[in-house]
């Protein structure tokens, strides 16, 4: 197995693609593979790919062959979290023919996204959830409820356009898998840059409700969602502010604790502590 990582650099100068997306929800362009069907209003279009790190054992194209009209299959164990691809609003289907449970998450515009074959649902009819937090758990063992038509443990997933038409949802989100980031190099020279931060932030997106971009400059959104994940998980007491201190980072030291951190717990980040919080990043699930 290579032990493959990249040099950290800043991000390219000129328009990100976030920016880009946002001026073609406003021209009605097609980006990155998604057509985005506003005209003369910008939808809120802060979709990523929740699925990343899980092996893909149906493509969109073998749903067509089977007669589906499309989907996207992801093998995991049963009870696996599913989190939310973007914000929205929940709306739970019990037993939902072929599909199974489903939940259904209607974001800004008119989108929505759809995972199926449940294990249980996390919300109630009408709840908020936002990008990243989990909707219900997964299921799909043959015979099982909720699981419909499924033949093994996975989650079906889909979006829906306001039109009604249901599209591969990776043609939003970049790619599924192609747009995948980096190993971070701070794992080595214990030098937090970029990916390392652009790491992190996929992360939170993922465990404590960052909904901002993905692009490595860590601001108060991002740092108040490291609280939050440090508060639920390793003992930070302190507040919400998005201003990390030595409480924060003391919290932090913690986690490293679990991926080879051996100094003291004193809220002072030096290289042992940001490599072992990097190899803890480097997990291919944050990929």
């Amino acid at each position: 197995m290579c032990d493959n990582h990249h040099d950290e650099t800043a991000p390219a100068a000129g328009i990100s693609r976030r920016d880009l997306i946002r001026r073609a929800a406003v021209l009605g362009l097609a980006v990155g593979g998604g057509t985005l069907l506003a005209t003369g209003t910008a939808h809120a279009f802060d979709y990523y790919h929740p699925f990343t790190g899980y092996r893909l054992s149906g493509t969109w194209q073998d749903h067509l062959n089977r007669g589906s009209s499309g989907g996207l299959d992801f093998a995991m164990a049963v009870g696996t979290a599913l989190p939310a691809a973007g914000a929205g609003t929940i709306t739970n289907i019990p037993e939902n023919g072929t599909g199974g449970h489903t939940v259904t998450i209607t974001h800004a515009g008119g989108y929505r996204t759809q995972y199926m074959h449940l294990s249980a649902f996390s919300h109630a009819n009408g709840a908020q959830v936002a990008r990243g937090q989990s909707v219900g758990l997964s299921g799909g063992q043959p015979g099982a409820p909720g699981s419909g038509s499924s033949t093994g443990p996975h989650v079906h997933w889909h979006l829906i356009t306001p039109g009604g038409v249901r599209v591969d949802p990776t043609g939003y989100t970049g790619g599924g898998g192609g747009g995948s980031l980096p190993k971070t190099s701070t794992a080595q020279d214990g030098v937090p840059g970029t990916v390392f931060w652009q790491r992190a932030q996929k992360w939170l997106s993922i465990e404590s409700g960052y909904t901002g971009p993905v692009d490595g400059r860590p601001g108060a959104g991002t740092y108040s969602a490291l609280q939050r994940n440090m508060r639920d998980h390793f003992g930070y007491t302190g507040p919400i502010d998005g201003a990390p201190g030595p409480n924060t980072w003391a919290a932090l030291q913690r986690l490293g604790a679990r991926h080879g951190y051996t100094g003291p717990i004193d809220g002072v980040m030096g290289p042992n502590s940001w490599r072992a919080v990097a190899r803890f990043l480097n997990e291919d699930r944050w990929d």
